[in-house]
């Protein structure tokens, strides 16, 4: 199945587009954001933004029935200059990035004991990567962690979720003003944990923005990337890489809000599944409000099916309120093997099982090449590797 849609500037079919989408991103939300988990109804798997998630395997994270009882070992290395605080909820720099816009988020925030805000000073150049590990220990775990990357800094902030556990949390990445901010997301937990987290960007005026997500591990996960723009000029480029195995439940939900003009956004996330009931879920939502004039944006999702008996849901949504664009696309493409490549491959004497391993590396190269941090490349390189002897 495949899917995709351009619309140039001054396109007179950008409304007619909008109005043509599945759903709009106004109306998808069973409740506007807040923080207040009262203000979310308990999920019953009807609603739009639950509708994919297997809700009974979410261990209580959606009803209120998930107490903080586990542990979750936390460790941050962070270069001379950078700040680690741990704070109270009423720190102004909490939420300031976005607000939760389901139970689970709403619950997370709600549970929190402290946060932890981690600072990268004004005009600071990093030249080493900030590293936070979260290794789970069993139990559930809310957790809040701000990042303020103050205007004109650069930082690569690289996140590494391990171990086992369910875990519920809120991201928040504060971009200043012509800062730069790399964030390397990776969800490497055990097949029995859960992880649910919203994850909010404020872009600032003429800043730069780069993640990567991703995803190998866990039970049940359930990723909501949010990006936002306090100013005009701003960049945000959203990569994503996930491998489903037998029986996981991998979903990443993207909403791009194009709030001030002439500001851009790139989208492309990848993803492979093998087994019997690896299901993906991909959702890529783009909203561009009448104030936006200028933008220039386009999503991508492609997904790799390697066996039978796994399922991918891919919804790309784009609402356009001004016609004054420079260019706005989606596209979403789910397949098996290319035979031609593979046939080509074989031609030249690469035996079958290898040429469908070259044909996964290079499916993945260029997100994998996205990050940037080389021991978690090869780390990566590695982990696609041991996957693909499970079915390649």
């Amino acid at each position: 199945m495949a899917e995709a849609q351009n619309i140039p500037a001054g396109s007179t079919t950008a409304g007619a587009i909008a109005v043509a989408a599945e759903s709009t991103v106004a109306t998808r939300m069973s409740a506007p954001p807040s923080f207040d988990v009262a203000d979310f109804p308990v999920p019953n798997g009807r609603e739009e933004e639950w509708r994919f998630t297997p809700l009974a395997r979410l261990k209580g994270l959606h009803d209120g029935t998930a107490i903080a009882d586990g542990t979750m070992k936390a460790q941050i290395d962070a270069p001379e200059g950078v700040t680690v605080e741990s704070v109270e909820r009423g720190d102004a720099r909490i939420g300031k990035a976005g607000t939760p816009v389901d139970r689970v988020a709403a619950q997370a925030f709600a549970s929190f004991a402290k946060a932890t805000v981690v600072t990268v000073p004004k005009e600071t150049v990093l030249t080493e990567p900030v590293r936070v590990t979260l290794h789970g220990e069993g139990g559930t775990t809310f957790g809040h962690t701000v990042f303020d990357v103050q205007a004109f800094a650069e930082a690569v902030i690289v996140i590494d979720h391990t171990g086992d556990g369910v875990r519920a949390a809120n991201v928040d990445f504060l971009v200043g003003d012509g800062a730069k901010l790399t964030v390397v997301s990776v969800q490497d937990w055990d097949d029995t944990a859960v992880h649910c987290s919203q994850h909010n960007t404020l872009v600032g005026r003429d800043a730069t923005f780069k993640s990567i997500v991703v995803t190998f591990g866990g039970d049940v996960v359930r990723l909501h990337p949010r990006i936002s723009y306090a100013g005009p000029g701003g960049e945000a480029e959203l990569f994503g890489l996930y491998f489903t195995d037998a029986g996981q439940h991998q979903e990443h939900r993207l909403l791009v809000t194009h709030d001030a003009p002439h500001c851009k956004s790139n989208v492309v996330y990848k993803g492979a599944l093998q087994g019997q009931d690896a299901h993906a879920v991909w959702i890529g939502d783009v909203l561009i409000e009448k104030t936006a004039e200028g933008t220039d944006t386009y999503e991508m999702n492609r997904n790799l099916v390697l066996t039978d008996g796994a399922r991918v849901d891919s919804v790309p949504n784009l609402e356009i309120e001004t016609g004054e664009i420079v260019g706005a696309g989606h596209a979403s493409a789910t397949g098996r093997f290319d035979d031609e490549q593979l046939f080509y491959l074989q031609a030249r004497g690469i035996p079958a099982d290898e040429a469908r391993r070259l044909v996964v590396r290079g499916f993945f190269a260029e997100l994998v090449q996205q990050i940037g941090v080389d021991d978690i490349e090869e780390r990566l390189l590695a982990k696609i590797e041991t996957e693909l002897q499970g079915s390649v």
